[in-house]
């Protein structure tokens, strides 16, 4: 069998026409979205990301503003600035790019941002209201992967799901969603016994462990839904060849460029699942139309509308 492959960037062009439509009606009813972005010095990993995000808003129509302190910047100057952003109307969403300079307490500056603005869904606040299925605001990798999951019409409820990764940005809140959806959810990690024998027993995998190409055939049951969080550059030939061997579009691009990027999932993964998502184009460009997503929901909840 041959993977259905679960085309993430298609889904995402959906879900930003459907925002774009959404931000177009507010603004004529005269709410208009804010996003507020904050990054810090000059990495060059999280200047790309946030260009991303920026033009992300302009193309839906949301108003959004960069503010790039130093990295000399002290903890106390950026809860300064992210106080400040809490306090203006026009900003709906408030988004620091991590990671931070070393110097900056970075949990300080995350738990500073008002829940009501947390576009990231990290604060506790948010964290509580998912976890007890309350309105709030969900991480917008894990939200991405539900709307793969519903968009592809792929039952969850009744499902057994696996999630392999237990971090607080994808492992834990892509848990809580899955049972909020009535899936039977196990979580692995690292500690975890026989880790190849509990992630095939899973209807749905998913892997979000970030080591490049773990998840092998071993891994996955016949016919499961597999999807891979990962964003893994290769550079090294011989990896390459582990994963890739016989690839001669891969081969082209590692050729010229040096490196290739891979999910946590090997690729022969696809030669037994019943649907997988790519990488690149899976859940990658989900994240970035969730976050949009999430500034409208903020302006709708901000202003007591649903």
């Amino acid at each position: 069998m041959s993977a259905v492959i679960l085309d993430g960037a298609k889904i995402a062009a959906e879900i930003r026409a459907e925002v774009a439509a959404e931000v177009k009606a507010m603004t004529v009813a005269g709410v208009a979205p804010g996003l507020a972005v904050i990054l810090v010095g000059h990495n060059p990993a999280s200047e790309v990301y946030v260009r991303g995000k920026v033009k992300a808003c302009g193309e839906v129509g949301i108003y959004s503003e960069q503010h790039t302190p130093p990295d000399s910047i002290s903890t106390e100057k950026l809860l300064e600035l992210v106080t400040d952003l809490n306090r203006r109307e026009e900003i709906d969403g408030i988004l620091v790019q991590l990671p931070l300079p070393p110097q900056v307490d970075s949990k300080r500056v995350l738990l500073a941002v008002d829940p009501a603005k947390d576009v990231d869904g990290f604060h506790p606040m948010n964290v509580g209201f998912l976890s007890t299925q309350r309105p709030g605001l969900v991480p917008c990798t894990p939200a991405g992967v539900m709307e793969i999951l519903k968009r592809s019409k792929i039952a969850v409820a009744g499902q057994e799901a696996v999630v392999v990764g237990r971090s607080d940005i994808v492992g834990k809140p892509t848990a809580m969603l899955l049972i909020n959806s009535n899936a039977t959810v196990t979580v692995c990690h690292s500690k975890t016994r026989d880790l190849s024998g509990v992630c095939r027993r899973a209807d749905i995998l998913v892997a979000a462990i970030g080591r490049a190409g773990m998840i092998t055939r071993d891994y996955v049951k016949l016919g499961a839904t597999v999807i891979d969080v990962g964003m893994n550059q290769v550079t090294d030939r011989a990896e390459f060849e582990r994963l890739f061997a016989g690839n001669a579009k891969r081969e082209e691009t590692f050729r010229s460029k040096g490196s290739t990027l891979v999910g946590d999932v090997h690729p022969e993964v696809a030669a037994i699942a019943g649907a997988i998502t790519p990488v690149p184009g899976g859940v990658g460009p989900l994240t970035i139309a969730m976050l949009m997503a999430n500034t409208v929901r903020t302006a709708k909840l901000r202003r007591g509308r649903q």
